[in-house]
């Protein structure tokens, strides 16, 4: 199988898409003259011209309700944030507009549209720069939440997620655009509500996502095998839709549950899916459910804080020998 950065996997979804469907097109800050703030969009300007990469202003409300509007009428577009700490200038018109078209035009106006850039801290860029925002959107109804870990899931998800009649929230992470995986030959997707075993698993269950799964979960994991302790490793790919029985299933295995995330404990993902799980496997649980995540603090700048604030393999390696009893 090919291998491929994550930059890569997305930009072959938008290429193939909008190769398929002319009515696909992206727009955001840099996105065409620039190749991208990041190189997402490389070679597409030259590609497909300035009428389907358009170059916005440093104005996110507006070219957040403009796309908005240019799905109303028929066309799917991708609206790039440089970072989704931006999408919050722009976020009545995603939580009050194209969360909301469809139900409040009475099923006459849909929004097929794929708000989509990097979310989460990345490297000592500061509270207002370093947010994981993924549970403040998966709040509203209208609104699915997308957040792939590796490049494969990437380009999958993003092609189900272009074609999807919904608006979409594509959150990625700027500290993986460069990390490689192999992804399949030819067309392929991945729907939307599916997650995935990534490691099967006997004495506990740990749900985890996006870069917080494969910079500290995965290496907890390893860790945790040295010591004679099996997990069961589920990535959820897709925050809304949640994959509720691929959980449920799991923890009626292990009877155990820890959820490591990389936002902040009140309200967070986590606390919806220890809900889920207490209410439908509660016989099951052998332990209240653990969550790891950030510290319940604005990130800060200065690095060693970074670090102390986000979660970190001895955090969840605590956290599973807390469920299994071990300490």
């Amino acid at each position: 199988m090919p291998v491929v950065s994550f930059r890569e996997a997305l930009n072959q979804a938008m290429d193939e898409e909008m190769a398929r469907d002319d009515r696909v097109f992206l727009m955001g800050e840099e996105v065409a003259e620039y190749n991208g703030a990041y190189k997402v969009s490389q070679g597409l300007l030259a590609k497909y011209g300035p009428r389907r990469i358009i170059d916005t202003p440093i104005a996110e409300a507006g070219f957040a309700g403009i796309g908005i509007g240019a799905a109303m009428v028929g066309l799917r577009p991708i609206v790039e944030f440089m970072t989704w700490n931006f999408s919050l200038v722009a976020f009545d018109q995603i939580v009050n507009h194209a969360a909301k078209m469809l139900s409040m035009s009475g099923g006459h106006f849909s929004v097929p549209m794929v708000f989509r850039g990097p979310g989460g801290a990345a490297h000592n860029l500061a509270a207002t720069h370093s947010q994981a925002l993924e549970s403040i959107y998966a709040h509203f109804p209208g609104l699915k939440v997308v957040m792939p870990s590796n490049p494969k899931d990437a380009k999958g998800l993003l092609k189900t997620a272009i074609r999807d009649n919904n608006p979409i929230i594509f959150i990625e992470s700027e500290v993986m655009y460069g990390e490689k995986g192999e992804i399949p030959e030819g067309e392929y997707t991945i729907p939307l509500g599916v997650g995935q075993v990534m490691k099967e698993g006997t004495d506990v269950t740990i749900v985890s996502w996006s870069k917080i799964l494969q910079h500290v979960t995965v290496k907890a994991v390893q860790r945790l095998e040295d010591e004679g302790i099996s997990v069961e490793l589920i990535d959820p790919r897709t925050i809304k839709p949640m994959d509720w029985e691929l959980i449920f299933n799991s923890v009626r295995k292990t009877n155990r549950l820890v959820v490591v995330e990389e936002g902040w404990p009140f309200a967070g993902v986590g606390a919806q899916i220890s809900h889920e799980v207490s209410r439908n496997c509660f016989d099951d649980l052998d332990h209240p459910v653990e969550r790891v995540t950030q510290e319940d603090v604005p990130l800060p700048y200065a690095h060693n804080l970074e670090v102390a604030s986000l979660p970190n393999i001895q955090r969840v390696i605590r956290a599973v020998r807390k469920v299994l009893y071990i300490d």
